[in-house]
Parts: structure tokens; sequence; C-alpha cells
């Protein structure tokens, strides 16, 4: 049995910024990010390679979070399209017709829900299956059990695949955004640093807090090491920051693993919704109906 945990805020960019054609509803509203994410779980319930049983999508909403109280240039929806920010509500209302299990975010992100849906659950099932190529991810994987999934690239990252792509272990890679930074959260990190850099002195040490101030000191050769310890050394304070903005929040309650079975979607729920929303052309493609 696996758990497909599945990161819809990066879904419904996707889906929006996408060459699909443009959807609209009898409103006039623009729905193609909604109607795009539907489509998406469809195709996910209904490929045979992955044998969905246990499913949850996570979603930021608002994208605001308690990061935001901790370091002012933390990502917000500032420069999000109206037309996308207006369906965050209405593509939680798709993925619940399709009875799938919602988790809406509020105070917390859909990564922290992703991590703590890992986490809790990775002894439960045979493997946690986080269907997402966001970088913070990666501080979740275990071994085989725990992975990530690029739909988009066909792509499976496991522990060896991320020490052999990012060149450290999952329990650096906290440290391994805070030093290269994560400009799609606003995440700075150290002037100088890179991600070949942070990825070898991490090996060597690991935590931010282990790796010496005094390059000398260093057990790894890294080009340019001096200069690199001196920005790390000036900005040390800034550098833990910005490791807690990047850690994942693993301990969130999200109900049952029972709560997260997927039975088949719900036929009266799902057509009522397609009518709502005028979409006609995704009910025949479903097949696990209850």
């Amino acid at each position: 049995m696996r758990l497909h945990l599945v990161d819809g805020t990066y879904e419904l960019f996707r889906a929006h910024f996408s060459k699909r054609p443009s959807r609209r509803g009898p409103s006039g509203k623009d729905l193609k990010a909604t109607v795009g994410v539907a489509s998406s779980l469809i195709s996910l319930l209904h490929e045979t390679g992955e044998a969905v049983t246990h499913l949850a999508v996570a979603f930021d909403n608002p994208i605001r979070s308690f990061r935001n109280d901790l370091f002012q240039s933390y990502k917000t929806d500032e420069g999000v399209p109206a037309e996308l920010l207006a369906q965050f509500d209405d593509v939680e209302e798709a993925v619940a017709a399709l009875g799938v299990t919602v988790w809406s975010m509020r105070d917390h992100e859909a990564d922290d829900a992703l991590a703590s849906g890992a986490r809790r659950f990775r002894d439960a099932v045979e493997q946690v299956r986080i269907l997402t190529p966001d970088k913070d991810l990666g501080q979740c994987i275990r071994g085989t059990r725990v992975v990530q999934v690029d739909r988009m690239r066909s792509r499976l990252i496991d522990e060896d695949e991320l020490l052999r792509s990012k060149g450290v272990a999952p329990g650096s890679i906290p440290d391994w955004l805070a030093l290269t930074g994560d400009t799609a959260d606003g995440v700075p990190g150290i002037p100088g640093w890179g991600a070949v850099s942070a990825a070898t002195v991490l090996r060597a040490y690991g935590h931010l807090e282990a790796i010496p101030d005094d390059a000398r000191l260093w057990t790894v050769k890294v080009r340019g090491a001096e200069r690199l310890a001196g920005a790390l050394a000036a900005q040390r304070t800034d550098a833990m920051l910005y490791r807690r903005l990047t850690t994942l929040v693993d301990d969130l309650e999200l109900g049952s693993l029972d709560d997260l079975r997927f039975a088949g979607v719900p036929r009266e729920p799902f057509l009522a919704w397609c009518a709502r929303v005028g979409v006609d052309d995704l009910a025949p493609r479903i097949t696990r109906w209850r």
C-alpha cells in the first residue's frame, strides 16, 4: 500500500501557466487552473503504475504563513495573477468533489502538511510518494520508503538520487537551502555560496553550526574557502534564520491514515460540481466511481 501526497499549490500554479486552453465557468470566471488540477488528479487516479489507494492534496490558502512573521521578505502573494489567486477556494472544492482529502493550510504551508503526512504515516505504508519537484521536500526523503515524484519529468527521487543530484543527505537540505538560498520562497542565502560549495562543505559537517568560521580548519577543499567562510561567519545569525525558514514542520495533526483512503469518485457530488462549473469532458474519463 502506498500513500500519495500531492503538492496542490504547485499543481495549481503549473496548471495556470501551462499551455492548456483557457476554461471559464458559466459566470465567465477563469477556471483554467482549477480544471487543470482536477484533470491532473483524474490522470493520477487512473495511472495503473501508481495504484492509488490513499491520497491527500495540500494547499497554501492563503499563501502567507507563520514564516512571514519571522522574515519580512519571505514569499507572499505579491505578483501572483489575480485570476489565479481567485481560484484557491475553487480548486479545493474541485478536489473534494473528486472524493480526495484536502489539507488546507492557513498558518502553515502545504509543504508542512506534506512533511507531516510523510513522517506520521511512513511506517504504516509500503511507500510514501510526495508528488512535487519542490527542493524543500528533499528533507523528508527516507531511503526508498519516502520518495519524491516529479510527474512532469517522470522522475523519482529517493535518498540515493538526492545524494547524487544535490550532493547532500536529506537532513542537510534545510542547511543547504540556507546557504544557497531559495528564490521561490524569498530566502536570499549567503553571498558566494553555491550548490556545489554548500554540498561539499555540508557532506563534511552536516549542519551549519558545525562549520568552522576559519576555513583553515575545514577538512574539505573548496574553491574560495576563505571568502565563503568569512561570509558565513559574518552572517551566521542570518543563516540560522534561513534554515528555520526552510525547515518544514512535520508534526501537524492531520487525522488518520484511514481518512486518506480513496474509495472512488462520488458520482453525484462530482457530476454536480461539473455542472456548476460548466465542465463536460472530465466525467467520461472516470472509471473509479462510488
